[in-house]
């Protein structure tokens, strides 16, 4: 039975960063995908990573544009730590080696981004999150005597001991069914967020939840459930995300009578606002008919206002989406976009240094709420917000495993309960609904009610349907009924992690009775600091989620009007 000073559970940057910080303390590592690594989410990121690296830039002012676009609802301890942190990370990454755009001075080359002051976005090219993902796996690669890599392995459950506290994790060995036991003085989650629970997302198929609902399952509260980013420029016929560097270089939005519509809800930054709001005004336009293509379901991304050579040195990617996806050359014509699902800002509940409320259990990334996000995330903070949590999680886990012995869980007992699960779903009958029906029931349901604009009526249309949802996944049959590489399988357990996400962040806009950051109630179309200047914390109690709630952390920056 494999055991290990610090089992980390995904191998995106997170789970990377966190593994080699770790293994740097000392500690001996294991890092376990469902995917093999460089396949993580992470590699769709596109756009950069914000640092205050400029000469006139400050870390402070960094710090506040994320307090602002959090829509005051991030705790400003934990924003403090992460813009100050942000600079030597960044320098880090490119020591190591990831190829970041440089000036014709030969500096590393920012550009802007929404909700921020100035340029402060480092970048390579529009593939960032690839180029970081590849650099960090070849360091662990590096490590691999300290470092034990367990791809295309699935987790099914975490392990506790007597006194509750997580010391490991049950897995299923994709390629051949195997199930296996892992033994961990600590665990951190690291295996980002829930969009697949929409329909349409930005994300990829294997972000399905997993780490949220593992962590809840066995107690750990979730935070700020509610707040969920759409991203303000996704494909109309895909979803696939067209990256916030073309607002950064200066493509417009357009209606269909040609008018740049952001002037009327922030004339000072214009397409450069937080994503909360160009979505909102995106979809006002749509709601109200000024929508273009055949169902008026899409708007203008008009990059063409980009010189050329710009366009194919700095957003070369999204040239290649246009034409394979939308058929459009993005240099000569506008490309038809909507708002998509793109990010949870909640997830697990964590501290500064990754720890959440189970002891030994550790969350960084999309699967974590410290909170920095709060109601609404810059674009480009994700990919920091990866790396410093991940950082600070590893190096606290692998101080806390110096100073404990290897725990013995009752392993026996939770492999055969997963093994009889996984049984149980193999032999299900065949008969009533299949899980890819239930998916796409659950995500159409949710990009409908729990979108960019909620009422009270739709978010208890969406809470009934995804309690029958709920009971319909557990008797949801599959086709393949054998071992090696079943994804069947995979997907029935994806979809239960999948119910429970969106379970809770149903609760929590219902719970929510205001407007911040990305939730928007059109019953209660206003920020109500009085009542809900706090975070909406999730639990599970016996069979069904708990309500509570928990301050937000104020350093420096009260709360004040959010303008652009």
């Amino acid at each position: 039975m494999p055991a290990h000073d610090v089992l980390i559970i995904g191998a995106g940057l997170a789970g990377q960063r966190a593994a080699l910080a770790a293994a740097r303390e000392g500690a001996t590592v294991a890092v376990m995908s469902k995917v093999q690594p460089v396949r993580s989410h992470s590699v769709a990121a596109a756009g950069g990573i914000n640092a205050a690296i400029s000469i006139d830039d400050d870390w402070r002012s960094h710090a506040y544009d994320t307090v602002k676009g959090s829509d005051f609802l991030g705790d400003q301890d934990a924003i403090e730590i992460m813009c100050a942190e942000a600079p030597a990370e960044v320098m880090h990454l490119e020591h190591i080696g990831v190829t970041f755009h440089r000036n014709e001075r030969g500096e590393l080359d920012l550009r802007a981004f929404g909700g921020a002051s100035m340029k402060r976005t480092a970048y390579v090219a529009d593939i960032t999150g690839q180029a970081m993902l590849h650099v960090l796996y070849e360091q662990l690669m590096r490590r691999h005597e300290t470092v034990d890599t367990y791809e295309e392995w699935f987790t099914t459950s975490l392990l506790q001991d007597a006194e509750g506290s997580c010391c490991g994790a049950v897995a299923r060995d994709v390629r051949s069914g195997r199930m296996e036991a892992f033994t961990a003085k600590n665990v951190i989650l690291a295996c980002g967020g829930a969009g697949q629970a929409y329909k349409p997302t930005t994300n990829g198929l294997i972000v399905t939840g997993d780490g949220i609902a593992l962590a809840y399952r066995i107690g750990a509260p979730l935070m700020d459930m509610e707040m969920v980013q759409y991203h303000p420029t996704c494909l109309v016929e895909t979803g696939i995300l067209i990256t916030e560097g073309a607002r950064g270089e200066g493509a417009h939005l357009l209606n269909s009578q040609g008018e740049r519509f952001m002037q009327k809800s922030a004339p000072n930054k214009m397409e450069l606002a937080s994503r909360d709001v160009v979505s909102r005004a995106e979809q006002i336009e749509i709601d109200e008919g000024r929508g273009v293509g055949p169902d008026g379901n899409g708007l203008y991304l008009d990059v063409t206002v980009v010189p050329r050579k710009r366009t194919l040195e700095a957003l070369r990617e999204i040239v290649s989406l246009g034409k394979d996806f939308a058929g459009v050359d993005i240099t000569r014509e506008p490309i038809t976009i909507r708002p998509g699902q793109h990010y949870i800002m909640g997830g697990v509940k964590t501290d500064v240094d990754g720890r959440t409320p189970i002891e030994g259990l550790y969350a960084a990334g999309e699967v974590a709420c410290v909170s920095v996000h709060g109601g609404n995330r810059l674009g480009a903070n994700s990919l920091l917000d990866t790396l410093i949590f991940g950082r600070r999680a590893g190096e606290h886990a692998a101080a806390r495993a110096a100073s404990m012995g290897m725990p013995e869980p009752d392993t026996v007992a939770a492999l055969r309960r997963d093994s009889e699960l996984i049984e149980s779903i193999i032999s299900r009958p065949r008969e009533g609904r299949r899980v890819s029906e239930i998916k796409d029931e659950l995500g159409e349901l949710m990009n409908r009610e729990a979108a960019v604009f909620r009422s009270r009526e739709g978010l208890e249309r969406a809470r009934e349907t995804v309690a029958r949802l709920k009971e319909e996944s557990a008797q949801a049959w599959i086709d393949d009924r054998g071992t090696v590489f079943n994804q069947d399988v995979l997907g029935a357990i994806e979809l239960g992690y999948m119910v429970d996400c969106a379970e809770a962040i149903v609760l929590a806009a219902l719970e929510r009775t205001e407007s911040r950051g990305a939730q928007f109630r059109t019953d209660f179309p206003a920020r109500n600091d009085d009542e809900w200047l706090k975070h909406i914390d999730i639990s599970l109690n016996g069979d069904g989620p708990r309500v509570s709630y928990s301050p937000v952390t104020i350093t420096q920056w009260q709360p004040e009007e959010r303008k652009y």
